[in-house]
């Protein structure tokens, strides 16, 4: 059975190319991202693609923030494309709105707590509150659960920390920023190894451009998913 804890993230511009390269991954790679780059490429019927017609699992990371209306109609919509996972941000009436949109769906919930291209510079900036990031992170974590999340989107960095919260139980640890040892970090600035985001206690590892742009990315991936403890 393919390992699902790899999700292969398809940063392309247009659907075709990302239906390609998902393909050429081979049948050990199971599980995709689809983000707002993809969205307007024709992300939607790549998505449709991937999970009716190859039997994948689909991850549509869009990072919903809106009135709750507005995001309660958006995420009914998007869930009749049956798509695995959609994440809003982590903001507490966000994610409520977002569980509301998918009552009796299969669609999982998954809130942003602090992206894990941010650091304390950039929260200063935008003037969130004072404090460590990995505490701020914890917290809004623990809020996002308390709302209905099914699951988190945190830095590997905060993984084993979530991890212990009594909130946690049950619930699912996504992580991007995770990086094969030697890979750049590119706009990360949190990161770590496949292998030790999830000895960490994440679920599932987003893995996009050291795969995408390696010499051979089926092996790249077929190597990391070897990695996995």
């Amino acid at each position: 059975m393919p390992d699902s804890r790899l999700i292969v993230a398809l940063d392309f511009p247009d659907a075709l190319t990302g239906l390609t390269f998902a393909r050429s991954l081979g049948p050990r790679v199971s599980f995709f991202k689809i983000g707002l780059e993809m969205l307007t490429g024709g992300g939607l019927a790549l998505a449709d693609e991937l999970k009716q017609q190859q039997g994948k699992r689909i991850f549509l990371d869009l990072k919903l923030f809106d009135i709750p209306n507005t995001v309660r109609q958006a995420v009914r919509g998007l869930a009749r494309y049956n798509v695995d996972f959609l994440t809003v941000h982590g903001d507490p009436y966000v994610v409520e709105a977002a569980r509301e949109g998918v009552e009796g769906t299969d669609t999982r919930i998954l809130g942003v707590a602090v992206m894990t291209s941010l650091d304390r510079a950039d929260l200063d900036a935008a003037m969130i509150v004072p404090g460590d990031v990995a505490e701020i992170t914890l917290e809004r974590a623990a809020r996002a659960f308390a709302a209905g999340a099914h699951g988190v989107i945190v830095s590997p960095h905060e993984a084993a920390a979530i991890r212990g919260l009594p909130e946690a139980e049950g619930r699912l640890i996504v992580t991007p920023g995770v990086r094969p040892e030697g890979s750049p970090a590119h706009d990360q600035k949190r990161v770590m190894t496949p292998s030790d985001a999830i000895a960490a206690g994440a679920d599932h590892i987003v893995v996009g451009r050291p795969i995408r742009t390696a010499p051979d990315p089926r092996a790249t991936a077929e190597a990391i998913l070897s990695s996995l403890p």
